[in-house]
């Protein structure tokens, strides 16, 4: 039972976030990089790209989400500025890190106070990284994947849960009383709507690989 609820613990939480990804890649608004030199239509990504998304967000009153790291005596690091979260595929480590001004997690004064998923930083933005990151398979000019990374303010988005409950974590016993409950199953299900909460707060920042 125990290895069962940690697997579908897995599972719930990942389904949780491929909703929420899907909801976001189908209505948030979206800009397209055009500062890389890969000559397609979205290019890869660059530091003019990640300066534009920050200034459309600052413009729009987003709230950052992280908190800044001040700068530290240590070999090696540098201080990190309070930013918006950008959500987006582990495919784009490459060129994540390959931007003028990245920051890598191992290169903040406090590595401990940034989250798991988090790769680094550029300016004011924080990236997290996922394997289920959102990709538009064969979406731009030159039919590459186009990567959608999910560049939001604090409350830009919310979970509703619908029918007054949560997720639940269902177990039904084996009935040793004939062929058709010999078995036991277990399983999870939840009733919620992902949505937007302001639509000036997230930007969908379009990139393909350099």
């Amino acid at each position: 039972m125990n290895e069962a609820a940690q697997r579908l613990g897995v599972s719930l939480r990942q389904t949780e976030d491929e909703l929420t990804r899907n909801m976001l890649a189908s209505t948030a608004s979206f800009i397209n990089c055009t500062g890389g030199t890969n000559g397609d239509n979205p290019t890869n990504l660059t530091r003019t790209d990640v300066d534009e998304v920050i200034k459309t967000l600052a413009d729009n009153n987003a709230y950052t989400i992280g908190q800044n790291i001040e700068g530290e005596d240590k070999f090696g690091t540098a201080p990190v500025r309070d930013a918006y979260f950008a959500m987006g595929s582990t495919k784009l480590i490459g060129d994540l890190e390959d931007v003028d001004g990245f920051i890598a997690k191992a290169q903040y004064p406090a590595p401990m106070n940034a989250m798991k998923p988090e790769w680094g930083s550029i300016s004011n933005l924080r990236f997290l990284l996922s394997s289920i990151g959102s990709i538009t398979s064969s979406g731009s000019a030159l039919g590459n994947d186009v990567y959608n990374i999910f560049c939001v303010g604090m409350e830009a988005f919310a979970v509703v849960e619908q029918d007054g409950y949560s997720s639940q974590f269902i177990y039904r016993p084996p009935i040793y009383d004939g062929p058709l409950a010999l078995n036991a199953s277990v399983g999870y299900k939840f009733a919620q709507v992902p949505r937007i909460t302001n639509d000036a707060w997230v930007i969908n920042l379009r990139t393909t690989l350099a």
